[in-house]
């Protein structure tokens, strides 16, 4: 799909549908022919439209425009209308039109609406509406229901606006790519072909790349990472990203991004249930966030050292496969007790958090993960959980997440958890028993991140969409990518 910023007038631009915001109050953006106005009025006064956020009408053959179709989108209060509204309602206007075969969709922004914020906005939600799980299909059909072009039409096309409208393409570019990873099954996407992504994304964006493969992580001494991974015939890997700018805000700090790579999760011996185990291909998202961030990153150049880290391994039943009970040796030298072989995403996590601060000298880190059961029940599929130990970290993740328009909930890091944290055989137990279990979780990661500035995001209730959005397919969300690439942004910044 095409996205073209132009400055023909709403009016005159020719196009399979024109798209409007149109407000509680019927007032509309663009403003529209009287003919058109009133035929809105008229149903929102029948109760045929309700202009609340989302909601749209089709308009066929309407007075006054060059378009063919009108469409219609709500968006409420017109103080209400955030950049993270415009990406929605740019992709509900996307997603409304697919299944019609309309080829080119217009947005016409008058000069109040053509902001930067909003024309980035506007771009990225076009883009994300546009992706689809249906890769794998065989029937043609599909395919003939897509848009080849969407214009964003402005009153002048200013630099400010062309590098918006840039930068709303090229991180939901990246958003998409993630998607695309976290979608693809298992056994298409295994750690090697993790690895050979990652070799990819390198090669195209001029990112440094290193492969830890078997020999080397057992050499280095990745214990936890290798008992996840020794139940499978696929190879484990550590996967290292760097970027690394031409010139530097802060030439001391260095920004991690750790994601927990399980491109597919039985559980182990101690196996999962078989309701629902279809969707343990999704096990890698945080994985794929790291490396669909990177895309946006190396293209968007903020001025600060960012690498990515993405463990990779497949926590498979064999007879060779880790088994409770079993005590591991960290690559921090750290020994811990595996009460329980699905809680091992902690254990990746573990070895790649220590090999980014003493090997590559990473000083802020942020790691990502659908680690636990626990988060969900504590907050659904609305907030993904965050953790962190550093004030200052905290404020630019949430603030971070704010310019993207993801949403994170803040839960307890307290010391008094690591109470549930004990083994009378090693260092730590892998969990922590029934209460807390998000929280334990991260007291475990905690452990490994050696009192650097770090944050774990536990993504498992919104990593996944169980229905389809308005704006978005079923499926991987891609979150948290756009936080990510703002975390970077705003760290160049300093």
């Amino acid at each position: 799909m095409e996205l073209k910023l132009i400055t023909t007038p709403a009016a005159e631009i020719q196009a399979d549908s024109l798209v409007a915001i149109c407000f509680k109050d019927g007032a509309t953006l663009p403003a529209l022919p009287a003919a058109a106005a009133s035929l809105i009025a008229e149903s929102i006064a029948a109760g045929e439209f309700d202009p609340k956020p989302l909601e749209t009408m089709l308009v066929h053959r309407p007075e006054g425009l060059a378009a063919r179709r009108l469409l219609v989108c709500g968006a409420g209060e017109k103080d209400k209308l955030t950049p993270a509204l415009a990406r929605k309602i740019a992709g509900t206007a996307l997603r409304a039109l697919k299944p019609l075969k309309h080829r080119t969709v217009a947005f016409s922004l008058a000069a109040e609406l053509a902001t930067p914020d909003s024309i980035e906005a506007i771009a990225c939600g076009a883009l994300l509406a546009d992706f689809e799980t249906d890769r794998l299909k065989t029937d043609e059909k599909l395919r003939e229901k897509h848009i080849d072009t969407v214009l964003v039409s402005v009153p002048e096309i200013t630099p400010a606006l062309e590098a918006a409208f840039a930068k709303g393409q090229i991180v939901a570019t990246a958003q998409n790519f993630t998607r695309h990873l976290v979608n693809e099954p298992s056994n298409l996407m295994t750690p090697p072909k993790m690895a050979e992504h990652a070799r990819a994304i390198a090669a195209e964006n001029g990112l440094k790349i290193d492969i830890l493969d078997e020999p080397r992580l057992r050499q280095l001494g990745c214990g936890a990472l290798l008992g996840v991974a020794q139940g499978s015939i696929q190879p484990p890997c550590l996967i290292h990203l760097e970027y690394v700018p031409e010139t530097s805000a802060d030439s001391s700090v260095h920004l991690a991004l750790v994601g927990k790579g399980v491109t597919f999760d039985t559980g182990g011996v101690s196996i999962k249930p078989s309701d629902g185990m279809e969707k343990m291909k999704y096990d890698m998202a945080g994985a794929a966030s790291v490396l669909g961030a990177m895309i946006a990153i190396a293209q968007l150049k903020p001025a600060v050292r960012v690498s990515a880290f993405a463990p990779c391994v497949e926590n498979m039943v064999s007879n060779n496969a880790q088994r409770p009970g079993d005590i591991v040796r960290t690559l921090s030298g750290k020994t811990v007790e595996v009460l329980n072989t699905d809680a091992e995403g902690r254990l990746i996590l573990a070895d790649a958090l220590t090999y980014a601060i003493r090997h590559c000298g990473a000083t802020h880190l942020v790691d990502a993960a659908t680690l636990t059961g626990a988060v969900v029940v504590a907050l659904g599929h609305i907030h993904a959980g965050l953790f962190v130990n550093n004030d200052g970290l905290k404020d630019s993740i949430l603030a971070a997440a704010k310019t993207a328009g993801e949403s994170f909930w803040q839960l307890p890091l307290d010391d008094d958890y690591n109470d549930y944290l004990k083994s009378p055989a090693a260092d730590l137990p892998n969990i922590g028993g029934r209460w807390g279990g998000a929280v334990t979780a991260a007291k475990f990661i905690e452990a490994f991140a050696e009192s650097k500035p770090w944050a774990h995001l536990d993504i498992a209730g919104t990593a996944w969409l169980e229905e389809d959005k308005p704006f978005l397919a079923k499926g991987p969300s891609g979150l948290p990518v756009r936080t990510f690439v703002e975390l970077a942004l705003a760290f160049g910044r300093r």
